[in-house]
C-alpha cells in the first residue's frame, strides 16, 4: 500500500489542523491504521492507532485532543487535532500494518511521507 499525508500547515496554539492520509490498493480495509510524529531531535513517537473495525487507542499526550477515524470506501484516514499546543509541532506520519494494535513504530511497514505541523505559540 502506497501513502500520501497531507493537511499539514502552521497554527496557532488552542487551534485545530486535519490531517489526511490517502491509501492506495484494494486491501486497505486490512491494515491497521496509526499515525506517528517526530519533533527534530526526538524519537519517532505514537499519536493514535485505528483498527479494521475502527477501534482507537491514543498516545497519552493526544488524549481527549486529537481523532482519528478511517473511511473505508475512500480509503482514508484522517487526524482531527484540537486544542493544539506548541508541542505538538513535528512532522506527522501516517503508517500502515497487518500488526494487531501495534504502537511501536518498527512493526509499521508502510509510510507516509510526512507532514509539518507547526503551531506558534
Amino acid at each position: 500500500v502506497q501513502l500520501q499525508a497531507s493537511g499539514g500547515g502552521l497554527v496557532q496554539a488552542g487551534g485545530s489542523l486535519r490531517l489526511s492520509c490517502a491509501a492506495s490498493g484494494r486491501t486497505f480495509t486490512t491494515y491497521y491504521m496509526a499515525w506517528f510524529r517526530q519533533a527534530p531531535g526526538t524519537e519517532r513517537e505514537f499519536v493514535a492507532i485505528i483498527g479494521r473495525n475502527a477501534g482507537t487507542i491514543y498516545g497519552d499526550s493526544v488524549k481527549g485532543r486529537f481523532t482519528v477515524s478511517r473511511d473505508n470506501a475512500k480509503n482514508t484516514v484522517t487526524l482531527q487535532m484540537n486544542s493544539l499546543k506548541p508541542e505538538d509541532t513535528a512532522v506527522y506520519y501516517c503508517a500502515a500494518s497487518t500488526a494487531v494494535w501495534r504502537t511501536d513504530s518498527r512493526a509499521y511497514e508502510y509510510w507516509g511521507q510526512g507532514t509539518l505541523v507547526t503551531v506558534s505559540s
